[in-house]
């Protein structure tokens, strides 16, 4: 038995490193991800992705998170982060980004209304509440850069309680 302990550990150690080196094995070249790609291009149907390439929409993530301080009487009771994605055109995406700065004004305060009226206490993730928030976002959203924004996406939202 005291023989065959240190055979066992080592047949045990290069299963878990051969296991290992598996499993974190860097990515495969770019020319291999792209042949399989051509290749499952050719009997997929159209998914998601190729309705972006068509042009027909496309997502823009707004950089950073909102935080938004739900008061009480006079003191912080929590924090909520957000963090928000603009369904549109293409064509859009530059002038969203142009106008990120008046859109994050605009999108706070349509957020702080929110948490004044109660939006965020509670079940502050319930469909109806989120759909209000959505609306007033994408109220908020086209009065800046006009119609041209089609939905606005609730990517991230977490309320931290203080």
């Amino acid at each position: 038995m005291g023989k065959l302990l240190p055979i066992l550990l080592a047949l045990i150690g290069l299963g878990v490193g051969g296991g290992a080196g598996f499993f974190l094995r860097p990515p495969p070249p770019e020319e291999e991800l792209m042949s399989e790609e051509e290749n499952h291009s050719e009997s997929a149907p159209e998914t998601k992705k190729d309705y972006e390439e068509d042009g027909e929409l496309t997502f823009v993530k707004i950089n950073n998170q909102f935080v938004i301080p739900v008061v009480e009487g006079k003191r912080v009771r929590s924090l909520v982060v957000l963090s928000i994605s603009l369904e549109t055109k293409p064509a859009n995406t530059e002038t969203i980004y142009n106008l990120e700065p008046k859109l994050r004004d605009a999108f706070l305060r349509a957020m702080f209304d929110h948490a004044y009226a109660g939006g965020f206490d509670g079940a502050f993730t319930a469909s109806p509440t989120l759909d209000a928030l959505r609306y007033a976002l994408l109220e908020s959203a086209n009065h800046v850069v006009g119609d041209t924004i089609t939905n606005v996406l609730i990517t991230d939202i977490v309320r931290q309680d203080g």
